[in-house]
Parts: C-alpha cells; sequence; structure tokens
C-alpha cells in the first residue's frame, strides 16, 4: 500500500452497541451490507486524539482530537468501517479529510484532559460540533483501562469490531470509494467509562440503544493511510 499519510492514534476509546442489523441496514448507501457478529450489528462511538499527522516524507505534522459513530460493513464479502459522522476540532483538518478522503467531517469544539500512565491512564474528552447546517452533536465523556493490554484473538469480538483495515464511503451518484490504512495489530485492554453526554444516535437519526456499550480502550498506535480509491470489485482485502 503506498502510504499517503502518516500518524499517531492514541487515548482512543472504542465504545459499541449491539442493534438490531436491520438498524443499521436502512442507513447505509446502496452497495454496503451491515457486517455482523453472533448476529448483531454494532454502532461504535470512538473519541481519540489524531497526533503527527503528516505526509509522507514532510517533518512537520498536524495533531487534533476526533470523534467518530461507525459501524462495520462488507462490499462484495469485503470487511470494513462505514462512518456516519466524523467530529474534528482542526478547521484545516476537516477540509483536508473531506476532499482527499469524501468523509463526513464535521468542525466541532474539544477539549481532552489526561493523567496517568497505561493502566491509570484517565482521559476526560468533551466535544461540541460547530458546523452549521448540521444536526448539532456533543459528547462528554471521561474513560481509561481497566486491565492489561493484549492483542485480540482471531474470530473474537474484540477482533470483529477493531481489527479492519479499510473505510468505505459513497458518492450521491452510487460510487463506492475505499482508503486502507496500515498498522500493528490492536492492543486492546477492557474499560471503564462515564458518559455524561452522547447525543450521537441523535444527530444521525438513531434511536439511542437500550442496552449498555462494550468499553475497550486502545493502546498508542502508529497507523499509515494510502489514497481513496474507488471501489472496482479487484482491491485486497481490508482486514487481516
Amino acid at each position: 500500500m503506498y502510504s499517503l499519510l502518516s500518524m499517531r492514534w492514541r487515548d482512543l476509546l472504542f465504545a459499541h452497541w449491539a442493534v438490531d442489523p436491520e438498524t443499521v441496514d436502512r442507513a447505509l448507501p446502496d452497495g454496503l451490507s451491515v457486517d455482523t457478529h453472533g448476529g448483531d450489528a454494532y454502532l461504535g462511538v470512538v473519541p481519540f486524539v489524531m497526533a503527527d499527522i503528516r505526509p509522507t516524507g514532510s517533518p512537520i505534522g498536524l495533531e487534533f482530537d476526533e470523534l467518530n459513530l461507525r459501524t462495520y460493513v462488507t462490499v462484495e464479502g469485503r470487511p470494513g468501517v462505514y462512518f456516519f459522522a466524523l467530529d474534528a476540532d482542526d478547521r484545516v483538518g476537516v477540509g483536508l479529510a473531506r476532499r482527499l478522503f469524501r468523509l463526513p467531517y464535521y468542525r466541532a469544539s474539544m477539549a481532552v484532559e489526561t493523567r496517568g500512565e497505561g493502566r491509570s491512564r484517565e482521559v476526560s474528552f468533551r466535544s461540541r460540533r460547530l458546523t452549521r447546517n448540521a444536526p448539532p452533536a456533543r459528547f462528554d465523556g471521561v474513560y481509561g483501562p481497566d486491565e492489561p493490554f493484549s492483542k485480540p484473538d482471531p474470530g473474537s469480538i474484540e477482533a470483529f469490531l477493531t481489527e479492519r483495515y479499510r473505510f468505505y464511503t459513497a458518492t450521491d451518484d452510487g460510487r463506492i470509494y475505499h482508503g486502507d490504512i496500515d498498522h500493528e495489530p490492536w492492543r486492546l485492554a477492557s474499560a471503564w467509562a462515564e458518559l455524561h453526554e452522547n447525543t450521537l444516535f441523535d444527530a444521525n437519526g438513531f434511536d439511542r440503544p437500550e442496552s449498555g456499550p462494550t468499553l475497550h480502550f486502545a493502546a498508542p498506535i502508529d497507523v499509515s493511510a494510502g489514497r481513496l480509491r474507488r471501489f472496482d470489485g479487484g482491491t485486497s482485502c481490508g482486514s487481516r
């Protein structure tokens, strides 16, 4: 994979809610199919910090906080991530991501505070969407790991929810594009979280799930991202 960008992701929480596959399927563009594990689809809320974002070979990098609402899909059997919305607190980053990756990024005001390291890490993450003519969205939570980090076992729910190396996006005229990323396997810990406010479901037309979330905290990870490509059915798989 040709690397367009490199970056480091840290202080990342995976908060996933199991939902009826029909709930997700009717919100997807044509050509994308909902992916399930044990009969459930999942909606994921993921706050994290994107650090040292730089084009390949550039000595200067950006850093901004991000919050996204995602689900998991396949296209002709190839698994990936589909983003319903991504909020970020960097005007330049939002503009570049919209142009380079055709993703639904929105400008947001965010505040992230951290303390402790390793298993004692504690992250406070607050976000308020600023983009005009977009549904308002807020998030306010505190979270951290509560056990040692380890790699997810193949076939486990942890691997299904995290070990994905491709995202899909679709244009209004029905064309499907994909972007591939590369990194070492995730190192995850079961997590705790106090979610004081989360309106991402409402902002994207979903009812709030009745069950509680499955929570994982990720160790920092270095990531490279390739350029966006139109899906032609002959590209490599987006998971390992």
